[in-house]
Order: structure tokens, then C-alpha cells, then sequence
């Protein structure tokens, strides 16, 4: 059994460097059978993150030909597709990166188990995050629950290189057959709007890499300075490589600490929002409900409100808030959100409209092409007060000052919202290409009036957290 094949099972993990899985499959000399399942896992996905999914396999397909390799599609649960794909190969293992949210780590469990039981070698390796999630603990042996002690614990911990990119893999003597990806059909619930994401995405190892190279030359010095303007080209824009694996963040992290090393003055921020991501996934492993239900003890039973026509008009960017709006326009034509105008526009979902901040954490998971289940739960608990770390009930963002601040000459307003300008840029007449039809919404329109005005809604919000508390100490 030494000599037969092993299936590489690949997720989110496209590609070729800095992979352990794949190195170790390489180094090993066995045919190497790497298989994309679209699984119960994929299968939930929302639509914005199915589709970037679907580019990333597209692009991974062709960099494994490139090494002489192949990528192998199948469709079906995976344990059942793993198992068949056992027999029709002869295959001895199956490799696979490890996944830590909820529902992967449900899914590899039982995989797991049940090849082991088998006999066929069945093993899983690190590489989507610098450590593992049980790997950083307290002096207690606990998990850390706050994040600066967190970073202050891995600021200086050894991180091992990245492996390089194998020069070929040894294919087998007869290759499964493959379903075609086109017939997946991975974007059809994107509709109109794919053909307009797809102009900002940039997918595939590749340009992950020349992402990293161009931030590094360019932009990181001035990171720290920058990162909060959403109209500025400060950022790395890595969030959305990362969260398909085009890219390995132990290259990332390399990359910046030489930078660090070099004297870029927005090194270190940059590393701690990496760490960030891993402090989430920690966060995520210890609580696999934080999707889902309030992190913070004490915080059950605060009178969100559900459904109703405030948040479609926050879906849609039609709040009347110019920069919540901004950012949700952006969200729709383009997959992702600046970070700055991703608080602002959440904060006012759940403080200004007392919206229950699961909604918000949906639609996100349904728009966003950097979706990463960890970092979007616990983003959304933390403007919503409910998470770790997060910001103070009595904390309610003002979406006009944050503008006033952060996008002074309304730059960024102006990049994403047509109503008022006589020649709106490409990027704002996007959203109304994007949007689904039955939304109604063009250029030409009037900009709406607002949802609720500020002040009001500070003050609904700071009585609904007050109400709460006393409720609490009455109890």
C-alpha cells in the first residue's frame, strides 16, 4: 500500500505554495490524486462566496496542470465521493488543510473517522492560519478571550517558512474522471450582478502574490496612516486571496515582518490585523456558536428588531446615510467592503435601527467574496457589543462624523453613490448594473431621505442598552 495513490482533498486551500499538505505529498513520491468535492459544506455557501469559489478552482485547475498535475471534480457528499473515489483509485490516504469553523470541522470529523475505520490513512495538516487554534494559550493554559494580550503572546513566536511551490507532482497511472465546472454552475445565484463582481476580483495564486509584492513595495510604510480611508489605496486587498488559501498567510507574515525589519512604519499594524483573523478562528474553535448566538454572557434577550423594510433599505443602500450607503453599494458591485465603511455601516444596522446583528452577519455571508465564517461572525458581535473585545454598549457610531473624518472630501461617497452627480463615475453606475432588476433602482432616481435621523436613533439605541441593564440589575 506504500506505493499507492493518495487523494489530495482540496477546499480552501488553491494553491501550489507555502501548503503543507501538498508539500508533504509532493516530498512523499506516491501519485498524488488532488480532488475538489462540492459538497454539504460548499453547498451552503451564500452566492457571492459560491462563485469566488468557483474562480478559485478554475484558476487552481489550471496552475496543478502547469506542475503536470490535474484537479479532479466531484460532486456529492463528501465522505460518499471520498470513499468512491477510494475505490476507483486504489488510494492509500487521503491528505487534507485543516478547516475550523463549525460545520468543516463537523464534516472532517466524520470523514475521518469513518476512512480510519476502514484502514485508509486519513490525516489532516495546518497551513490555513499561523497557528493552530489550540496551539495559543494563557499562562493558565486557557484561550485568550481578550486580543492584545492575544497578539502580545504571538508577536514574537517563531513562524515557520512557507514551502515552496512544487516543481511537479507524480499523476497516476489512470486518472478518475472529472465533472466540468461549468456544469456546477456556481454563479447562477449571483444573477446579473457576477458579470460586474467579477471586474474586481482578483483571483487565483498568482495574482494573490503580486497583490502581496505590489503592497509590499508600495504601501505598506504608509498602512497605519492610511488603512481607516476608504478612499485611499492603503490596504493589501489580501482578505480576499486569503479566504479561498490563494494565498498562505504564513507568506503574508513573512513578507511583512522583512518589511517590519526594513523600517516600513505600517508593519506591525498590519501584522496585528492578520493576527486578528487568527484570533478569530481561536474565538470561533472554543465557541463554534458565534455565528449564531451572542458570545458575551448577559446579553440574551436585547429586543432586536427582524425583518423589516429599514433593513432592506439597508441592504440596498438606499438608508439615506451617505457613507453606510457607500459602503453597502460597494458590497453589491464589488464582493468586499473597506474595512472603515464595513463598521459604519454595520454599527448603524444594529445601533441606529436595533437590528439584530445575525441579519447583518447573513447578508454579508451572502454578498461578501472574502467571506470568512470567523472573521465575519465575530466582526458583526463586535459592533454589536456582544463579542470579544467588542465596543461599548454606549458606543454608537455616527455615520456622518465617521464620514467627516474619514472621507473629508467625500471621495468614497462620490465613488459609490451616482444620485446627485451630473457625470457619476463607472464605479457608482456598477450597483445599479449589479443590483437584481426587481430593486427598481437607477442613476437618475432622487437620493432618499433618511431612515431615521441620527439623533434620534443614538437615542433609541442608548435607551434600548439602558433598558436593558436595568432589567438586569433588577433581576
Amino acid at each position: 500500500m506504500t506505493d499507492a495513490p493518495l487523494i489530495l482533498w482540496i477546499r480552501r486551500d488553491l494553491r501550489l505554495s507555502d501548503h503543507p499538505a501538498l508539500a508533504a505529498a509532493a516530498a512523499g513520491g506516491r501519485a498524488v490524486i488532488p480532488v475538489f468535492v462540492l459538497d454539504e459544506v460548499v453547498e451552503g455557501y451564500g452566492a457571492a462566496p459560491k462563485w469566488r469559489i468557483g474562480e478559485g478552482i478554475a484558476a487552481h485547475a489550471r496552475a496543478l496542470d502547469g506542475i503536470g498535475s490535474r484537479l479532479i471534480l466531484r460532486r456529492g457528499r463528501a465522505l460518499e465521493v471520498l470513499r468512491a473515489l477510494v475505490a476507483e483509485t486504489g488510494a492509500g490516504a487521503v491528505w487534507w488543510q485543516r478547516a475550523h469553523d463549525p460545520e468543516a470541522r463537523a464534516r472532517d470529523t466524520a470523514v475521518k473517522a469513518a476512512l480510519t475505520a476502514a484502514g485508509i490513512e486519513a490525516r489532516s495538516f495546518p497551513g490555513a492560519l499561523l497557528f493552530e487554534p489550540w496551539e495559543v494559550r494563557t499562562g493558565q493554559g486557557d484561550a485568550y478571550r481578550v486580543y492584545t494580550p492575544f497578539w502580545n503572546a504571538v508577536k514574537r513566536r517563531a513562524v515557520a517558512p512557507p514551502e515552496p511551490r512544487p516543481k511537479a507532482l507524480r499523476p497516476p497511472q489512470v486518472w478518475p474522471a472529472s465533472d466540468r465546472l461549468e456544469d456546477w454552475a456556481l454563479g447562477a445565484a449571483m444573477g446579473r450582478g457576477r458579470a460586474v463582481v467579477a471586474r474586481y476580483a482578483r483571483v487565483g495564486e498568482a495574482a494573490a502574490l503580486d497583490r502581496l509584492r505590489s503592497f509590499l513595495d508600495t504601501r505598506i510604510a504608509g498602512y497605519d496612516a492610511g488603512r481607516d480611508v476608504p478612499a485611499r489605496d492603503a490596504t493589501s486587498g489580501l482578505s480576499e486571496n486569503l479566504a479561498w488559501g490563494e494565498i498562505g498567510p504564513r507568506t503574508i507574515w513573512h513578507g511583512a515582518l522583512r518589511a517590519q525589519h526594513e523600517g516600513a512604519p505600517g508593519a506591525e499594524r498590519f501584522l496585528k490585523e492578520l493576527v486578528w483573523r487568527e484570533f478569530a478562528a481561536q474565538i470561533m474553535h472554543q465557541f463554534p456558536g458565534l455565528a449564531q448566538k451572542d458570545w458575551r454572557a448577559g446579553r440574551e434577550g436585547f429586543p432586536w428588531r427582524g425583518e423589516s423594510r429599514d433593513l432592506e433599505r439597508w441592504r440596498r443602500g438606499m438608508t439615506g446615510e451617505p457613507m453606510v450607503d457607500a459602503a453597502m453599494r460597494e458590497l453589491y458591485a464589488t464582493g468586499r467592503i473597506h474595512n472603515r465603511a464595513r463598521m459604519i455601516a454595520a454599527s448603524y444596522l444594529t445601533r441606529h435601527l436595533l437590528t439584530d446583528w445575525r441579519l447583518g452577519r447573513a447578508w454579508f455571508e451572502d454578498c461578501l467574496t472574502d467571506w470568512d465564517p470567523a472573521s465575519n461572525a465575530m466582526g458583526w458581535q463586535w459592533v454589536a457589543g456582544t463579542g470579544p473585545d467588542a465596543a461599548p454598549w454606549f458606543r454608537v457610531f455616527n455615520p456622518a462624523a465617521q464620514g467627516d473624518r474619514f472621507d473629508a472630501d467625500h471621495a468614497y461617497r462620490r465613488r459609490w453613490i451616482a444620485e446627485g452627480q451630473a457625470r457619476p463615475p463607472q464605479t457608482a453606475l456598477d450597483v445599479f448594473e449589479a443590483c437584481p432588476r426587481s430593486w427598481a433602482l437607477r442613476a437618475g432616481q432622487d437620493y432618499p431621505a433618511p431612515v431615521i435621523s441620527l439623533k434620534e436613533g443614538r437615542a433609541r439605541a442608548l435607551a434600548a442598552h439602558a433598558a436593558r441593564r436595568g432589567r438586569q440589575e433588577a433581576n
